[in-house]
């Protein structure tokens, strides 16, 4: 069964909590639905932050937030109650040319309930640092970006987040010595499993 953004988001309102889900280009519609909403008002509320002197860079970002009634977004998404834009401009330092190099873009995101722009903010940064700490966990323990799979890459990346969540229900830190451990342990292997 295909994921999409609309099971997520029905699946996290059934189970009780709320989610905020980027938009991009593969869901035109909602995206074009997003921006015709946002172009309706101003955001009711605006957060901005600055970020100097980071990896040769500086950043500087704005989030704002729009609230809507429920089913503004269409009747595909009943359950998005603020619109969320995340507006980034950044200034890298080009070691090469000796000069700075301005960048701008813009995110939009969804979510199912009303909050504050530094709510946004915060849940939309916490969502990154969760997505960077797992692909380097992925490439450094387990090596993904040597992998030579071609066929269903997908599946593979699947069951290395799965070994790594195991690993770490099981309480094991350093997911690479505990491979190694696993590796030499036949039985401690089957135990994590469940398997006795």
């Amino acid at each position: 069964m295909r994921c999409t953004a609309k099971k997520t988001l029905q699946v996290v309102v059934q189970s009780g909590n709320d989610a905020v889900i980027q938009v991009k280009g593969n869901q035109p519609t909602l995206l074009q639905t997003v921006e015709t909403l946002a172009a309706q008002g101003a955001p009711s509320l605006s957060w901005h932050h600055d970020e100097i002197g980071k990896r040769n860079r500086i950043e500087s970002r704005k989030t704002s937030v729009w609230p809507i009634a429920a089913g503004s977004a269409g009747t595909e998404w009943p359950h998005v109650h603020s619109l969320v834009q995340v507006r980034r401009h950044t200034e890298v330092f080009n070691t090469k040319e000796a000069a700075w190099e301005a960048r701008s873009e813009a995110a939009w995101y969804v979510c199912t309930r009303e909050l504050s722009a530094r709510e946004a903010r915060d849940a939309v940064r916490g969502h990154w640092l969760i997505e960077y700490a797992l692909h380097h966990v992925r490439d450094v323990a387990m090596a993904e970006d040597a992998s030579r799979i071609r066929r269903e890459p997908g599946v593979v990346a699947q069951l290395r987040t799965w070994a790594l969540n195991l690993l770490r229900k099981a309480g094991h830190d350093n997911i690479k010595a505990a491979r190694q451990i696993l590796g030499w342990s036949e039985q401690d292997l089957w135990e994590l499993l469940g398997v006795t």
